[in-house]
């Protein structure tokens, strides 16, 4: 079980965008920092219907169980870059802003976990994502 002073996770996600409905898939490490809390910095890249588009996000996570379903709060920064149309000037922007949410951690065994996560990022469109995949302790 991670949440100890030292101790990291990887994160394989997929995700997908409630409200415009884009997929995405993405990596993020975990690094405790003090007990029960994280820092999770993640890229995902997004697949839009029109263009290009990915994400980088960094996160402070605390959790409020250290039970068998590791739930927590989130909170953090987020950069999505979006290119509507490759190959084409003035197309590119990047959009900055606030990530909050709830997700849970289950432990499926000591080398690998469940992850879902809700996660409303406020650039941009303003959307709610769901977020889930696996996560494997790395340890200290």
């Amino acid at each position: 079980m991670a949440q100890e002073l030292g101790d990291s996770r990887l994160h394989v996600l997929g995700q997908y965008g409630l409200r415009l409905e884009e997929p995405g898939i993405g990596l993020g490490w975990e690094y405790f920092f003090a007990p029960q809390f994280g820092l999770m910095p993640s890229y995902t890249q997004l697949f839009p219907s029109v263009g290009r588009s990915s994400n980088f996000s960094t996160d402070l996570r605390y959790y409020l169980s250290k039970e068998k379903s590791q739930v927590y709060v989130l909170a953090g920064y987020s950069l999505t870059s979006e290119n509507s149309q490759p190959g084409t000037a003035g197309t590119k922007r990047n959009l900055s802003g606030a990530n909050v949410g709830v997700g849970a951690v289950v432990p499926l065994t000591n080398w690998v976990g469940l992850s879902s996560e809700f996660k409303f990022q406020s650039q941009g469109f303003q959307q709610t994502y769901f977020r889930f995949g696996l996560e494997f302790p790395l340890g200290k």
